[in-house]
């Protein structure tokens, strides 16, 4: 194969390019012009015996480049689609077959961008809420017409025991929420460890919110409209989110000790900081409790020794004090 008249058109802005100026009739050259930028244009006529197989080979070539892009337009085709099946499916969260709407889930796509107040309006202060939807459905309807219009549809069963009679089902706990409460923001911000501690157990241990009376507890400060500066402190979303509910634990080493709060109250001129530290940044343990030891703890830490050391109150080598802590049935070497 001879490649010859390679030849580069120079830039003439406006005028017209002759056969006669490159030797060679443009007629008899294949069809193959290279653009080589916006002033230059190259094309290389192709003469001799394989003249014909050189320009089967290039359409074979340029036949194969335009498959490979179809297939692969078709593939990018096929996963868009696939995608957006699988996109439409998790905003509705329902299968293929019709949808699945027995089932109330927070964590929907199209649930989790819905702000909690839409749903859960608070026009009282009451300690359990109650099941959205008592305004004609609204806001459920906004979004599920073409259910709610069908009584038989399952969508029925998440608030109403009976569709037909409209009998509706309590509020239900936590369980798919966790809560979160940060002692430090409440303490900076006025509330004492007694706002929502309370004795308990006749007076041994003090009481931990829990269920819907704490409600109770927070609506003191976080009523319907509550606001702290501009942020709104009366949402659901202020100390509930989306994950499993772990309980706070209610039992405690000292406590099977002969420890009680009753003893070691503003009588004796002891506050809750004297035993207990605060821990900032941390979701779970923010409060730290002294180890429930006195001969065998830890040099550094808080303890029941850190004050029953024979100088600061009874304790250390006077055994002769030890029924004054333990004289309870759950105490035990």
């Amino acid at each position: 194969m001879a490649l010859h008249s390679r030849t580069a058109l120079p830039a003439q802005s406006g005028k017209a390019w002759s056969p006669s100026q490159f030797g060679t009739d443009f007629r008899r050259l294949p069809n193959r012009l290279v653009a080589a930028g916006p002033t230059r244009l190259e094309f290389i006529s192709v003469s001799g015996e394989g003249n014909l197989a050189t320009v089967r080979r290039c359409r074979r070539k340029r036949v194969m480049q335009n498959k490979r892009k179809l297939l692969v337009g078709f593939a990018w085709a096929v996963i868009s689609l696939v995608a957006c099946q699988l996109v439409v499916s998790a905003q509705t969260n329902t299968p293929s077959t019709g949808g699945d709407f027995s089932r109330f889930k927070h964590d929907n796509p199209q649930h989790t961008r819905l702000p909690c107040l839409l749903c859960h309006r608070r026009d009282s202060n009451a300690a359990r809420p109650v099941m959205p939807g008592g305004n004609n459905h609204l806001p459920c309807i906004g979004c599920h017409e073409k259910q709610f219009a069908d009584k038989s549809n399952a969508i029925c069963t998440v608030c109403h025991l009976n569709a037909q009679t409209g009998t509706v089902k309590e509020f239900p706990r936590l369980m798919s929420f966790d809560m979160r409460f940060n002692h430090s923001r409440h303490l900076s911000g006025g509330a004492a460890c007694s706002t929502c501690h309370k004795p308990s157990r006749g007076g041994v241990a003090l009481s931990i919110p829990s269920g819907f009376s704490a409600h109770g507890t927070c609506f003191q400060c976080h009523k319907p409209g509550a606001k702290a500066g501009d942020r709104d402190i009366s949402s659901c979303g202020l100390c509930h989110q989306p994950g499993r509910y772990a309980r706070a634990p209610q039992v405690a080493a000292a406590f099977r000790l002969g420890f009680s709060h009753e003893q070691h109250n503003r009588d004796e001129g002891l506050g809750c900081n004297e035993c207990h530290r605060l821990r900032s940044g941390l979701l779970r343990k923010q409060v730290t409790a002294p180890q429930a030891l006195n001969h065998h703890a830890s040099q550094n830490s808080m303890s029941c020794r850190s004050c029953h050391n024979g100088k600061k109150a009874f304790g250390g080598d006077d055994f002769s004090a030890c029924k004054r802590c333990h004289n309870r049935d759950t105490w035990h070497f």
